[in-house]
């Protein structure tokens, strides 16, 4: 079953219900329970709501769908309920349910075992409209088959992660300088990341932006994945505002500006960011922004789309992500009015060591703010950081026209803004275009030819790793990368 989304729930009959009623669901994040109204529809769908709807596609919370799915009868706190694995999005999870009476308890187990067993005999048909099947976005005019790690010269180590590498290359044929994002497929296939690693090939692919790193190359080796991208240089938002520990307003604005260009760019291509921080911000060479690591972007959501992934950094998740509710583009907005206060205040809105702890913290306390920043800086805080997203500045049809029509920005030329054409408020100390000096030196004092040393693996493992990533490869002709 492809993802629902709100036009699609819309359309499903009310008469088509099976089974509805009020029950209890537990969070997964906050392990409370809460009041929901959930019904049944013959399809297989079923849907979670605050109160009972006026109609399928009103202010829905949950979207699950039972094909295949199994049920496990039992009592939390005295009361009857039940575990239910079934299908969200496009994975599997456990949730949890509780009722006032075993009677309806039965029932609800009957009639999800009856429509479950009904959908999946149709699984099959189901299942060929698969939305993130790699044939829909492969442009074979721009896909080659000889590109290899021999092509590149490896200069320096530029940091290292669970995955895989980033190194500073040289490609021999051109001389353009490139970080190659080197990443272990076994270690990909371990981890079940193949949804994120294939989803930001994809959308680094489709996107070109001046505010979002680019793509010249993807290919594959026998056990490897690599991604040839432009050479960003100039460091991480995260180490410039930790040596400065706050910026003024006008920085700040700057950079959200352009960020917030970024976002909209996105979203107009239906992309959920899904994890913008300032780790994820990078600094060029003359002090423009970047946004890189696109692994947890979430495809085809247009305004009013859901998707219900827990996924992202905590200190940047948005309420509705971690209350477990369907959540859309919206959640963007929320991560730059966190991004935009660490930059302005020089701390979290929300922190606390503890994830649990912090979860309840963002859904519960209100914001704060130092005595000394603007009234217009205060208010551009507030309603980017409001916890219901129909609320939050940005969360109406025209999101990024209403964050850019705030007061705040109301000095900056967008058109100009876009074109790069006013004066970043810091331009980073760059010697040469090989310059690694905003790196760390214990990744850059690393011979980069010891990272490609392949490790043995079982004959079932080297068989996925062949068969898991078909048309992966990319080349992009008409790169712009500077």
């Amino acid at each position: 079953m492809a993802s629902l989304n709100g036009k699609q729930i819309a359309n499903l009959k009310m008469e088509k219900i099976a089974k509805e009623g009020k029950v209890l669901k537990r969070g997964e994040h906050i392990h409370t329970w809460r009041p929901r109204y959930f019904i049944l529809f013959e399809d297989g769908t079923l849907v979670g709501y605050k109160t009972k709807p006026a109609n399928p596609g009103a202010d829905f919370l949950n979207i699950f769908s039972v094909k295949g799915s199994q049920i496990t009868k039992k009592n939390f706190s005295g009361k009857p309920g039940f575990t239910l694995r079934c299908l969200q999005i496009d994975a599997y999870v456990d949730r949890n349910f509780q009722l006032e009476e075993d009677s309806d308890r039965d029932e609800w187990c009957m009639q999800i075992e009856r429509i479950g067993s009904k959908v999946s005999a149709q699984a099959r048909i189901a299942d060929t409209t698969n939305p993130d099947d790699m044939s829909q976005f492969t442009d074979p005019s721009k896909t080659k088959s000889k590109i290899t790690l021999e092509d590149f010269e490896l200069l320096k180590v530029l940091g290292k992660g669970t995955f895989g590498t980033v190194m500073l290359s040289k490609e021999k044929s051109s001389g353009e300088i490139f970080a190659i994002k080197v990443i272990s497929k076994e270690m990909i296939i371990e981890k079940d990341e193949i949804k994120h690693t294939l989803t930001e090939n994809k959308v680094l692919q489709q996107t070109k932006h001046p505010f979002l790193t680019g793509l010249k190359y993807s290919f594959q080796t026998k056990d490897k994945l690599c991604f040839v991208m432009e050479y960003v240089n100039g460091g991480e938002l995260f180490f410039h505002l930790s040596r400065e520990r706050r910026f003024s307003e006008d920085r700040s604005r700057f950079y959200s500006g352009e960020i917030t260009l970024g976002l909209e760019y996105l979203h107009s291509h239906k992309i959920i960011y899904r994890d913008l921080k300032l780790e994820n911000l990078l600094l060029d060479q003359e002090g423009h922004i970047k946004l890189t690591d696109f692994g947890l972007c979430k495809q085809d959501i247009a305004y009013g789309d859901t998707t219900s992934t827990f996924c992202g950094t905590p200190e940047y998740l948005a309420p509705e992500v971690i209350e477990d509710d369907s959540y859309g583009l919206c959640v963007d907005w929320w991560s730059l009015g966190v991004v935009l206060y660490e930059m302005i205040c020089g701390r979290l809105p929300f922190y606390h060591q503890d994830h649990d702890l912090l979860f309840e913290v963002i859904l519960t306390k209100p914001v704060r703010f130092p005595h000394d920043i603007s009234g217009k800086a205060m208010s551009v805080l507030e309603g980017l950081l409001r916890k219901d997203p129909s609320q939050r500045l940005g969360g109406g049809k025209d999101g990024p026209a209403e964050v850019k029509s705030h007061p705040f920005f109301a000095s900056i030329d967008w058109e100009k803004l876009f074109n790069k054409e006013i004066d970043p408020p810091f331009k980073p100390k760059i010697k040469s275009v090989t310059d690694v000096s905003y790196f760390d030196t214990e990744f850059t004092s690393e011979n980069p030819q010891k990272t490609l040393a392949a490790a043995p693996v079982s004959t079932s493992m080297g068989n996925k790793m062949e068969n898991t990533f078909p048309d992966f490869t990319f080349v992009d002709k008409d790169s712009q990368l500077k």
